[in-house]
């Protein structure tokens, strides 16, 4: 019996699950969602979660046996009827600056127009480089590097911000110039993670290539969202890792403007404690509620 293996039709989606697919065995289906064809920005179409709902309908249906999702895209509350199986383990978290003539963060000129679709990207590039020119983008990672340095003058772009993860999945990694670094740049909580979905009961079908450090640095990225009660596409950035027995985790709300942000950072070990990941992230959201991080953005959905 043929092993179906539901995804996103985009290049990147359809790499990413061909790496799931080799190491599971199975056959990929594309699925186009909403948020694939529309051309609206994503916090009009309510967030990331858009490309996940054409999926799971597929998958409770009993069209796909499994799921692979970029980990990021996916709600914080749990889906009923389905159990995520297994997150292999992590690429590279950073985000990549892709810009012309091999320019990086600095020394980007004043006025240059760097492209983005992440309102937390935004908020960081404000933060760091006030003096650019912020333009809103859509599209694949083919067209959003098509635009670096165009001839058209309405479409060129001095650089995009793209996930070093997403770059080299498709082997495109060569078109970064700045790889920026996670202790000052945190990213999207669960930014490189994939996500395997099955039916609930069905997780033995991927639970061989679960990689438990990246689930539990993801696991409790992820958490602040949930409990702050924040959708994927606020302001947010997070950072988790293991390391000597312990779990490490810091996050970041940023004011949409990139005026202002607060931070928090703890540590604890976690053994096999399944409640390690939400723990630490409810030490650092109170922490952060503290330091008023929901009067700086909007955190709900």
């Amino acid at each position: 019996m043929t092993f179906r293996i539901g995804t996103r039709a985009s290049a990147l989606a359809m790499a990413q699950s061909g790496m799931i697919a080799a190491q599971l065995g199975g056959q990929l289906v594309p699925i186009v969602s909403e948020g694939d064809t529309s051309t609206a920005s994503l916090s009009t179409l309510g967030g990331r979660g858009v490309f996940a709902t054409a999926l799971r309908d597929a998958l409770l249906a009993g069209e796909v046996d499994a799921l692979v999702h970029s980990f990021k895209d996916l709600p914080t509350t749990p889906e009923p009827g389905l159990a995520i199986a297994a997150v292999p383990e992590r690429a590279d978290a950073r985000d990549a600056l892709c810009a012309r003539d091999g320019l990086t963060l600095l020394t980007l000129p004043a006025g240059a127009r760097v492209g983005t679709g992440s309102p937390r990207r935004r908020a960081q590039l404000a933060a760091r480089r006030p003096d650019l020119v912020l333009v809103d983008l859509r599209g694949n990672v083919d067209t959003r590097l098509g635009r670096v340095g165009a001839d058209d003058p309405e479409r060129r772009l001095d650089a995009v911000m793209l996930a070093a993860a997403g770059l080299e999945r498709l082997g495109r990694l060569d078109a970064a110039t700045d790889l920026l670094p996670l202790d000052e740049w945190p990213t999207a909580p669960a930014q490189a993670a994939l996500a395997v979905e099955t039916r609930l009961g069905d997780e033995h079908l991927a639970s061989a290539i679960d990689h438990a450090p990246s689930r539990l640095a993801a696991d409790a990225e992820r958490a602040v969202l949930a409990l702050l009660g924040a959708g994927c596409a606020a302001p947010i950035g997070a950072h988790a890792f293991v390391e000597d027995g312990l779990l490490f985790l810091s996050a970041t709300v940023y004011r949409p403007d990139g005026g202002a942000s607060v931070s928090s950072s703890h540590a604890a070990a976690f053994d096999d404690d399944p409640d390690a990941a939400t723990d630490l992230a409810r030490r650092v959201t109170d922490e952060l509620l503290g330091l008023g991080a929901a009067d700086l953005a909007p955190l709900t959905d």
